[in-house]
């Protein structure tokens, strides 16, 4: 359940918008709405084009997402670029909506005050952004405890100055379609390192900080997780697993771990890889785990550099899930008839972003089309 205040943060409907583009009715700046997809086919970012998709499964949709391509600092004449981020919550949207509010707006700040971007500006954005909602966990912590049981993965990657920054709290995943010269083919490299104690590296990673916690990491139902709870080693928010102060009542009992902890059990600091864009990297991949459950990144990769541009991202969503309707032995067809909550179990929630990479605008300073700024999530779509 979500209480009253955390239900009064989440919006009834959302529709992302875009700055700078007439949003009448028909011209498809805010994007479409079918059921329970909402889809933008194509659009134009800093560096080439983009596609975005979004299929709800949960009864209200823990996946929001932004794509945000101009100014990357407080100054019209700072640094430009393209800024992506997917944010898959659990626990309910709350984490992952906070984050689209507010992530970004640090990531300015501290550009500015950097003179520029860098890996170190993208991880205090991510922990200033966890601090702020650490703090409103707090501040709700006697009415609402609830706040402190609710997270979100954090993927970001943005493009500046002819370098691509990929960051990462979670198991969302980002996957570049680079051509291999060798084979004349378009090979799927992964750009972002997950953190789900299904990898061995991460439950290795957890037991070295956690030397002594011999449940650290538990085999629960043929599924590695986190104090026996959580998959994920990193987020923002899940403050109950960060903070002893709330590892205790009001909090259900389903969310405490059974002893205090001094160090926290979960992290919010992000990987941060910075790659050189060169010819060769043709598009990029943004997507909840929710897409990769489904689909390799290779067929991904593959779907993309086959099929048009416009709308590839709904066909990636599209795909996956009749991948998951294949795996239940039922048609597409009856997949698509069954409504939110109940499709949780077919599927997840799933968001994905394509950027396409225009070689040849990806260093440029200056952007001559409209400011694009295109946010979504909340309790479904309408």
């Amino acid at each position: 359940m979500i209480s009253g205040s955390l239900m009064r943060m989440v919006p009834p409907c959302w529709r992302p918008s875009v700055e700078g583009e007439d949003s009448s009715g028909g011209s498809d700046a805010n994007g479409r709405v079918d059921g329970l997809l909402w889809y933008k086919d194509s659009g134009e970012h800093f560096a080439g084009e983009f596609s975005m998709a979004v299929i709800q499964a949960n009864n209200l949709l823990e996946d929001t997402s932004q794509l945000e391509s101009g100014p990357l600092s407080l100054f019209e004449m700072g640094p430009r670029g393209t800024f992506v981020g997917v944010y898959d919550g659990h626990g309910g949207p709350a984490a992952a909506r906070f984050i689209n509010e507010h992530l970004f707006s640090y990531i300015k700040k501290f550009t500015t005050e950097n003179n520029g971007m860098s890996a170190d500006v993208i991880n205090k954005a991510f922990l200033a952004t966890e601090e702020d909602f650490l703090a409103l966990v707090r501040k709700h912590w006697l009415n609402d405890p609830q706040w402190a049981s609710v997270g979100s993965c954090c993927l970001v990657g943005i493009i500046c100055s002819g370098l691509l920054y990929i960051a990462n709290a979670g198991d969302s995943r980002v996957v570049l379609g680079r051509l291999d010269d060798n084979f004349k083919e378009v090979k799927a490299v992964q750009l972002s390192s997950e953190h789900n104690a299904s990898r061995e590296s991460v439950r290795e990673e957890l037991q070295s900080v956690h030397p002594y916690d011999p449940q650290i990491v538990v085999l629960k139902h043929t599924v590695w997780r986190v104090k026996g709870i959580i998959q994920i080693s990193r987020s923002i928010g899940d403050a109950y697993l960060k903070n002893a102060e709330f590892n205790r009542e009001p909090l259900l009992p389903k969310f405490r771990v059974p002893e205090s902890f001094d160090k926290p059990i979960l992290r919010a600091d992000p990987a941060i890889l910075v790659h050189k864009i060169d010819p060769e990297d043709h598009f990029l991949i943004f997507a909840s785990d929710g897409l990769w459950e489904h689909l390799s990144n290779q067929e991904a990769v593959d779907i993309v550099n086959t099929c048009p541009r416009n709308g590839i991202a709904r066909k990636l969503v599209k795909a996956a899930l009749r991948e998951a309707a294949k795996k239940r032995e039922m048609r597409y067809s009856d997949l698509k008839k069954i409504d939110r909550g109940v499709r949780r179990h077919f599927h997840d929630d799933i968001t994905v972003i394509v950027l396409f990479l225009d070689f040849h605008m990806v260093s440029r300073s200056y952007w001559h089309g409209p400011l694009v700024s295109i946010r979504g999530g909340g309790q479904g779509v309408c």
